[in-house]
């Protein structure tokens, strides 16, 4: 088992009875993270940060740093690790009585084992001078938005928000980065399309890092529980209800395995409807005043494309998006901006949706033409998962693959059945 004792304040002296690393988020050799370095950005909300979000950002941070500290190989069957957090909260009592919750619900989302333990702390020095700060400023300089959106900088998300501001909905988007070169590129692209397209000023976009130093394990499937924590602790300052929109098709949400690789490092449950329905139980117990919403859970990505509300400005920008799946480790030309791979499922998804909108992709890709011998075989593994696809694509139960479907279960079979024949459309047209 791996043990990890988390410290948010000098003086705290609590020791794990067996043999345990430390996780101090005060000493910076540890953890990478950039949340109170935005103060003017911070202090311009209007309502402190409720506490229950503060415990959940932390203990968002603290499961990301195990998951890119422990390798998988390491592990006795490759993937599957055991841990043990000891977290310190504000909320004593709250975060007992979802301790189960909790453990289910990150251990469905990463695929291994974990458990929690926590025990009081009170808000340390930072933290006090943000409470006592934060929405100091004056009426007009104050940023109160109705409602957030993620904002990753991929082709989803800039969909997402092209429809959400077509609305004129006043929405603050969150981002988030980690130590790699191959998202934060993007991400500014697409703010700078959206300030420019919409008229909107920079303080309608949070950028966060968050990067464990030393985290070499690469499947980081926790990550997206680290981002929308990012924005949860955003929306709790509103001291109302809001909703916090995740754009993502309905394919890639379902997670449902293509291939046995798929089953590997590429594969997510970012916003499977089990883990959304999940996350959403444990806000609605903490008291954090948040709905989550998939406004495309049932789309697939040529949908989305083809009904964006301005077609004319996606088809213009769509390139700007990035979609591969380790985009921390995507190919480099020389002197060039990072590429997607072209190969891996998310980006052979993308490319698929843009070929059944445009009938033609002008985004360069790595290895487009599936020619070197990696991409070589992972056409013929998807080739394979198709056959199989074409086999059983009509017993309803295969939705049920990634985890438990409990409503509107025809609407996601239906999703399923057209997002993967988008996909396969695509393929047939790859030689070889």
């Amino acid at each position: 088992m791996n043990i990890i004792v988390c410290k948010l304040n000098q003086e705290d002296t609590f020791e794990a009875n067996k043999p345990s690393q430390v996780l101090d988020f005060t000493n910076k050799r540890k953890y990478h993270h950039t949340f109170y370095r935005s103060l003017t950005r911070l202090y311009k909300m209007p309502k402190a940060f409720k506490k229950e979000a503060l415990d959940l950002l932390y203990i968002s941070m603290a499961v990301y740093f195990a998951d890119r500290r422990v390798l998988r190989k390491d592990t006795y069957d490759g993937w599957t690790r055991n841990f043990k957090l000891y977290i310190p909260v504000l909320n004593l009592a709250k975060w007992r009585s979802q301790k189960e919750h909790l453990e289910q619900m990150v251990s469905f989302l990463s695929g291994d084992i974990w458990s929690f333990e926590f025990r009081e702390r009170n808000l340390n020095d930072t933290e006090k001078k943000v409470e006592e700060k934060i929405g100091s400023w004056y009426l007009d300089k104050k940023f109160s938005p109705d409602e957030f959106c993620m904002l990753s900088g991929g082709l989803d998300s800039l969909i997402g928000a092209i429809d959400l501001l077509s609305e004129n909905k006043k929405i603050a988007f969150v981002g988030l980065y980690g130590g790699g070169k191959g998202v934060k590129p993007y991400q500014d692209k697409v703010n700078k399309v959206l300030q420019d397209e919409f008229s909107i000023s920079k303080d309608h976009f949070f950028n966060f890092n968050a990067t464990p130093i030393n985290g070499n394990e690469i499947t980081t499937r926790t990550r997206s529980f680290l981002f929308f924590t990012h924005a949860i602790i955003l929306a709790s300052c509103l001291d109302k209800p809001t909703t916090l929109y995740i754009p993502e098709n309905g394919l890639i949400s379902l997670n449902i395995p293509l291939t046995n690789t798929r089953l590997g490092s590429s594969s997510t449950r970012t916003t499977h409807p089990y883990y959304m329905k999940m996350l959403q139980h444990l806000l609605d117990k903490m008291g954090i005043e948040v709905k989550l919403k998939n406004p495309y859970q049932f789309k697939t990505k040529g949908e989305m494309l083809l009904e964006c509300k301005k077609p004319q400005l996606i088809k213009q920008q769509y390139s700007i998006t990035m979609s591969c799946s380790h985009p921390d480790q995507v190919r480099y030309d020389k002197n060039s901006e990072p590429l997607h791979c072209g190969k891996c499922l998310p980006c052979s998804i993308r490319r698929a949706s843009i070929i059944k909108a445009y009938n033609n992709d002008s985004c360069r890709y790595a290895d487009g033409d599936f020619k070197k011998p990696r991409a070589i075989q992972e056409l013929r593994s998807f080739r394979i998962g198709l056959l199989d696809y074409k086999k059983n694509k009509d017993n309803p139960l295969i939705i049920q693959v990634a985890g438990p479907i409990e409503a509107d279960f025809d609407k996601y079979h239906k999703v399923y059945t057209r997002g993967m024949d988008e996909l396969r459309n695509f393929l047939d047209t790859i030689n070889g």
